[in-house]
């Protein structure tokens, strides 16, 4: 398994007005088990579809070690 490395991740909608996920770095380690917790709209869905490869990040690099 790898790990997968997140780096200056930024996702905007509507031309930057809403900002979904703001400059985040994070790494989850291989083997185990993360989990995200937050309110509602706070970026949580759409970290995980872009770390899928579902949507694109506005800026930011997301790396498979």
């Amino acid at each position: 398994m790898a790990d997968i490395r997140v780096e200056n991740l930024r996702k905007e909608f509507n031309n930057g007005e809403v900002v979904a996920v703001r400059d985040l770095d994070i790494t989850f380690p291989s083997g185990t088990t993360t989990c995200l917790l937050g309110p509602s709209g706070c970026g949580k869905t759409t970290l995980m579809r872009i770390i899928a490869g579902l949507e694109a990040p506005t800026t930011g690099d997301i790396y498979f070690d």
